[in-house]
């Protein structure tokens, strides 16, 4: 394997590092970043047991990643029903939501920080069969221990931006030696999988899955609460707009006022990406004029209500399907989008912002396929908006998305079956 000078470097600071350490998770810590009831698993110790038995253990970096792997979960749990499931995050926001939905034969633990004493003291606990990277949470520490111990790895659902190739590519052969130790590499479409040859995954290796999000079980919902919330809407026209930023709610805002003029009683959802932001979004809203209820409040849905800030977790599945256009924040500011599966999975309609680049592959096949209204700024949003707020454009665009979706739909029996095929592998040696 390939010797990196930077890598090298990086793992003799990595092995000294807990004083930076320390200090970086009491500084998290006092921004509300880590959940203090759990900090030590940040350093690799748990009062948890490990179960006995096969354990995989699944990596993400936050939210999104983790829920991807849901379904996977399920179906190696049909296979191979012995099996149990460590999975690791690194947010508080994603804790929360892995308590409510990670089968039960499934244990969550904060990632510990890339130091030696604390990865080894993880690995040494928890001794997992398998270890599984979802899209492109690369800490080199932690790769490079785990592979020392002979534990079979593999990279699911990969992604890798513009930005972080670039970023890799100042470090040629310490990329090369990392993604080479991982013996399945799946990548979510073809841009990701050359930008990861480039890099040195072997082609033995590496292969184009397509995204798991595109195979997963739709997202779950309150069915009263779904029923109780459409009596509430009265029948009013209505759109989501999802996983906003900060700067995005006002953008979508000014267009949602826009759309008003030509639909009368328009109602807009809006979930921000970060719920923590909740109080301060609202505010801004008020200060525009708008009227505003908050979901985390209790506040009433009234005939007047032009906004409903809904900033909760877990509950995108309810907005979703209550919503027949769904505009996909991350797109009018610079943070390169979130994906689009789950709305069309659910029969909206979607729009979305110039800035895609995260899921290009997935928009360019939605934009083909009519299924998405790609816009510039607020004019071109609310133009759009008005537009697909007429019934029949907004059915055509949801049942073409639809189509999309369910093309794609074999991610995940690509990806269960590679996986199958490691840890077969896995007991034969």
């Amino acid at each position: 394997m390939a010797r990196s000078l930077s890598l090298w470097a990086y793992l003799l600071w990595a092995a000294q590092a807990k004083t930076f350490a320390e200090r970086k998770l009491a500084e998290r810590l006092a921004e509300g970043k880590e959940d203090a009831t759990r900090l030590n698993e940040r350093r690799g110790i748990t009062e948890k047991a490990r179960p006995k038995g096969q354990l995989i253990w699944f990596h993400a970096a936050s939210v999104g990643e983790a829920l991807s792997t849901l379904e996977l979960m399920r179906q190696i749990k049909a296979d191979r029903p012995l099996v149990h499931f460590l999975m690791t995050t690194g947010t508080v926001t994603s804790a929360a939501l892995m308590a409510k939905r990670l089968p039960k034969d499934a244990v969550h633990q904060y990632a510990p920080l890339d130091v030696k004493s604390y990865v080894t003291r993880f690995l040494d606990h928890w001794q997992p069969d398998l270890a599984i990277w979802i899209e492109s949470e690369f800490w080199p520490g932690m790769l490079h221990w785990t592979h020392a111990r002979g534990i079979p790895m593999a990279l699911i659902n990969a992604r890798l931006s513009e930005q972080s190739y670039r970023r890799w590519r100042f470090f040629p052969i310490a990329a090369r030696s990392l993604l080479r130790r991982f013996q399945v590499v799946l990548a979510q479409d073809t841009v990701t999988a050359d930008r990861l040859r480039w890099l040195g995954v072997l082609n033995t290796s590496l292969s184009v899955s397509g995204t798991l999000k595109e195979g997963a079980r739709a997202l779950p919902y309150d069915t009263t609460e779904h029923d109780r919330l459409s009596l509430a809407f009265a029948g009013r026209p209505r759109w989501l707009a999802a996983s906003t930023h900060e700067g995005e709610e006002r953008l979508v805002a000014e267009a949602h006022l826009q759309a008003a003029k030509l639909s009368y009683r328009l109602l807009l959802i809006l979930a921000p990406r970060h719920p923590e932001r909740g109080n301060e979004i609202v505010a801004s809203l008020r200060r525009q004029g708008l009227r505003v209820a908050q979901r985390t409040k209790g506040e009433a849905i009234t005939r007047e209500t032009q906004v409903y800030v809904v900033d909760t977790l877990g509950e995108m599945g309810l907005w979703f399907r209550l919503a027949p256009i769904s505009f996909m924040g991350g797109s009018l500011v610079p943070i390169g989008g979130h994906n689009p599966f789950e709305p069309a999975a659910l029969g909206s309609a979607i729009l979305a912002g110039p800035n895609v680049q995260n899921f290009q592959d997935i928009y360019d096949r939605l934009s083909k396929a009519e299924a998405v209204k790609v816009v510039d700024d607020v004019e071109s949003l609310a133009q759009a908006l008005s537009a697909t707020l007429e019934p029949d454009e907004a059915a055509r665009m949801a049942h073409a998305a639809w189509e999309v979706v369910s093309e794609g739909s074999d991610a995940l029996e690509i990806t269960t079956n590679a996986l199958l095929r490691l840890m077969d592998q896995r007991a034969r040696d």
